[in-house]
């Protein structure tokens, strides 16, 4: 019998979620990311580029609701895709930046207004995905 009954995600296999083309050609055409968000509301893509919207005119608590929904959104895409709560969700797999930027978003949030246990859980959480990430996404 095994010494550690939890899963280690070093034996799990990548989570790839599939892509988005009608989100990803809503953006190409420059439509407003609210009507993105309107027409497509289970992209986690569109909720987090959303919260980033609020984050950058300094819509705090905005950003972090959006971020939030995207989060959530994004965790029901990792879980149809097989993802079971741990394990590498990588970045150069692009469908799946949508998830990671929601992740960063809402820990960004949560760092603003002072939710720290919140922001630590979503760094290891964030870290534990694809410890590239936040750099890739703070870069632009």
């Amino acid at each position: 019998m095994p010494d550690n009954l939890l899963p280690n995600p070093s034996t799990n296999p990548e989570t790839l979620l599939a892509a988005e083309p009608d989100v990803d050609a809503a953006l190409a055409a420059d439509a407003p990311i609210a009507s993105v968000v309107v027409s497509y509301p289970a992209s986690s893509l569109a909720w987090a580029l959303l919260a980033d919207e609020a984050w950058a005119r300094g819509a705090t608590v905005e950003s972090y609701a959006y971020a939030r929904v995207g989060y959530h959104r994004g965790l029901d895409a990792l879980r149809k895709a097989g993802w079971r709560g741990v394990g590498p969700v990588p970045w150069s797999h692009e469908p799946n930046r949508g998830v990671l930027r929601a992740l960063f978003a809402l820990r960004r949030a949560a760092e603003a207004i002072e939710e720290p246990g919140e922001a630590e859980r979503l760094t290891q959480f964030l870290d534990g995905a694809d410890p590239s990430a936040a750099e890739a996404i703070a870069r632009g």
